[in-house]
Formats: structure tokens, C-alpha cells, sequence
């Protein structure tokens, strides 16, 4: 059995190699000609991403291949071993210490450099900190990293309120701020605290502002209209969510423009306006379609045609059309990164609820199984929330026996 400290280590890797824009075939090939061997092989990358093994001997080239200090990868491969403090489970804290990663930037009280001057490097490390956060929330549970998040919030606007920089450094390190607080409102949202989500949302918002990226703006702005539309506050989720669209211009990166449009696809479905949440999705299609001229934001990294596809098949969930659903979930989920654990259960959610619409509630059943077991592994408000939908969806199917049997399993 796959222990819990090796399967983070290995979603690690799988983010790692996908930031680096290589699939698993390319970085064997890459691991290849930088080791003058043959031996690995995509495979051997396949077992290493589900953790059945720690690839120690080939870190050094995996630091190179990746473009990752081989000291962090160390401190993550031995962690993953239990050789920090033995076989018991992983605090948040040390699993976070894979993602944050050290530099001469203290993201703390800064009282005894208050006044310092700060330059380009504290304005990258400060980047990284805020991308380091992104590949944390693929693995750790919100309401474990929620607190974290919230320390290198206050930790990244302090750097900025107390040190001095240059006009250029200045809007480097506010984008980081607007960056870590879209991280920190997404994880309080989905730990279910929605009024510190909002308050960080619009802390970020106003950096970005501030640091004139647009784009930032959008992502801020409609991540809280997706919490306002997933809250019964469906109006001003659809107000926010085409100001959000409309902030950002139509000038923004197609990745960012597509997540916008998604957005507002989402925001028309919870609203009740079925056709403009359809023209919304098709438009999102055509945006991410579009040739770009410019580089996508960081933030945008997980942005791609499946993602709407899985947008697409929720609103066809909504809309009560499961025959546009399943097929288009199925074929999605059957390619789904297994290790986005918390995702997987969210998308599987939807599957069970349209399985059930297309009068299939034995394969509704199943889907609610794997669902559940997931959900229970990475706890988070939003996998709850949509628990007790998928339960409420299959309860008129109690005389089924594969119904009867998941319902007296999980209704509690």
C-alpha cells in the first residue's frame, strides 16, 4: 500500500514535470540524454508520480530536467521516506516544506528589517513563494494549509508595506500579493470560510490593481463570483463574474480569457439563464482556440481544453441534459491526473448526479462510491457540498440494492 508521504512526493513530481511542459514520455527522454543512459523510460516517470517509488538515484538529473534546486528535491524525497521524524503522518507544515522554498526573503515579522531596500530578487522569491502555494493546494487539504496560506498573505504585504524598492520591483512584489491571495481565498473558500475568502479576494484585487495587471484582476474577480454563485448569492455572482470578463479586456491571454468566460458560463447556469450560459461556454471554446501572441499568466497554468470540457459537462449537470454530460465526463475523467484527488471527487460528484438524471442509478451508485472514499481522504467543504447532493440525488433510488447499500454506507 501506497503510504500517504510517498503519494504527496509523487504528485509533486507530477506538477513539477507538467509546469515544465513536458509529458511523461518527454521527460524519460530528457532524463535519458542527461544521464548518457537508456533506462528510463515513461513507465518508470508513471510509478514515480503515483508514489510506488522514490527515484533517489536519479534526482540529479530530475533537479536538471525540471529546473529544481537539488536540495529541495532532497528535502522532499526524504521526507517522502519517513527519515525526518520516523513512519507517522506528515504535519501540514512539513508537507508545505516541499513547496515553499528557502531564500534570503523572510516572509515573517519584519520589524528588524523594516525599512531595508529590496530588489528583483526578493520580488522572484517572493513569486515562487506565491507558486509554491499553488502546487500545495493540489495536495493538501484546505483546512490544513488554510493557516499557512493566510501567514504568507500577511507575511507578503508586510515585505511590501515595510521595505523600499523600485517602481518596477514594486509591481513585481504586489502581483505576488494579488497572486498569494487568490491562492489564500480559493483554499478559505473551500475550507468553507467563505468571509475570509472574500476578504482576501478583494485584498487582492486592489494589489492588482495597484501593480496594473489586469489579468490578476479577472482571476480575482471571478474566483469570488464563483463563490458567490456556489453560495445562493447567484445574482451578484453573475454581476461580478461579467465584471470580471470585462475588467480584464479583451486584450487578456486566451487561457485567462477562456477561465473568465467559463465563469460566467457557471454564473448563468446557478442564476437559471440555460442559453447564455451555453453561448458563455462556446465562447470560452473559441477564446481557447484563439492563437496568442502573449505568454499565459502563471496562475492560468492549469487552464486547458479538458478543464472546460469538465466545465461544459457540469452545466450540462445543472441544465438537467445528462446525455450531453456523461459521455463528455466519462471521456474527460478516464485521462483525469489521479493524483488532484480533491478535483477527481468533485468531477466524479457530477458524474454521479448526471449517471442518475440518465435513470442509471446502479453505475450513479458506483460513481458515488469512488466519490465518497475520495472525499473522505481530502476533506473540504466544497467535496461535503457536493456529498450530500450526490446522496440527496440517489435517496429516490433506495430500492435499488447498489442505491440502498452506498446510502446506508455514507449518509452519515
Amino acid at each position: 500500500m501506497i503510504n500517504e508521504r510517498r503519494r504527496r512526493f509523487g504528485a509533486y513530481l507530477a506538477r513539477l514535470r507538467r509546469d515544465a511542459r513536458k509529458s511523461q514520455r518527454q521527460l524519460a527522454e530528457s532524463l535519458c540524454r542527461i544521464s548518457g543512459t537508456a533506462s528510463v523510460t515513461r513507465h518508470e516517470i508513471s510509478r514515480w508520480e503515483r508514489g510506488e517509488r522514490i527515484p533517489d538515484v536519479w534526482l540529479p538529473a530530475l533537479s536538471v530536467a525540471l529546473s529544481i534546486p537539488l536540495r529541495t528535491l532532497e528535502r522532499a524525497a526524504a521526507h517522502a521516506r519517513g527519515e525526518d521524524i520516523g513512519a507517522g503522518a506528515p504535519s501540514p507544515a512539513e508537507a508545505l516544506a516541499y513547496f515553499l522554498p528557502d531564500h534570503d526573503v523572510e516572509l515573517g515579522p519584519l520589524a528588524s528589517t523594516a525599512g531595508r531596500r529590496v530588489g528583483a530578487s526578493t520580488a522572484a522569491a517572493l513569486a515562487d513563494r506565491a507558486h509554491g502555494l499553488r502546487l500545495a493546494d493540489d495536495v493538501i487539504a484546505s483546512g490544513d494549509l488554510l493557516a499557512p496560506a493566510l501567514r504568507e498573505l500577511d507575511g507578503a504585504v508586510q515585505l511590501y508595506r515595510e521595505t523600499t524598492h523600485s517602481e518596477e520591483t514594486g509591481r513585481s512584489l504586489l502581483s505576488s500579493i494579488g497572486e498569494i491571495a487568490q491562492i489564500a481565498g480559493w483554499i478559505a473558500s473551500d475550507a468553507g470560510e467563505h468571509n475570509q475568502a472574500a476578504h482576501a479576494y478583494r485584498l487582492g484585487v486592489s494589489a492588482a490593481r495597484e501593480a496594473g495587471d489586469l489579468s490578476l484582476v479577472g482571476n480575482l474577480a471571478g474566483s469570488l463570483a464563483y463563490q458567490l454563485s456556489n453560495t445562493c448569492h447567484e445574482d451578484d455572482g453573475l454581476s461580478l463574474a461579467r465584471a470580471a470578463l470585462d475588467e480584464a479586456g479583451p486584450d487578456a491571454p486566451t487561457k485567462a480569457r477562456a477561465l473568465y468566460l467559463d465563469r460566467v458560463a457557471w454564473a448563468q447556469t446557478k442564476a437559471g439563464n440555460p442559453q447564455p450560459a451555453m453561448r458563455a461556454l462556446a465562447e470560452a471554446h473559441e477564446a481557447m482556440a484563439d492563437e496568442d501572441s502573449q505568454e499565459a499568466p502563471d496562475w492560468a497554468y492549469w487552464v486547458s481544453p479538458e478543464e472546460l470540457d469538465v466545465m461544459d459537462a457540469r452545466v450540462y449537470t445543472e441544465l438537467r441534459r445528462p446525455l450531453r454530460a456523461v459521455p463528455l465526463l466519462q471521456e474527460v475523467l478516464s485521462r483525469y491526473d489521479s493524483t488532484h484527488t480533491r478535483e477527481l471527487a468533485l468531477y466524479l460528484s457530477w458524474l454521479a448526479v448526471a449517471l442518475v438524471d440518465a435513470n442509471e442509478p446502479e453505475e450513479g451508485a458506483k460513481t458515488a462510491r469512488h466519490m465518497l472514499d475520495l472525499a473522505a481522504d481530502f476533506p473540504s467543504d466544497r467535496t461535503a457540498r457536493r456529498g450530500r447532493v450526490v446522496l440527496a440525488k440517489l435517496e429516490p433510488y433506495r430500492d435499488v440494492p447498489e442505491v440502498r447499500e452506498v446510502l446506508d454506507t455514507y449518509a452519515a
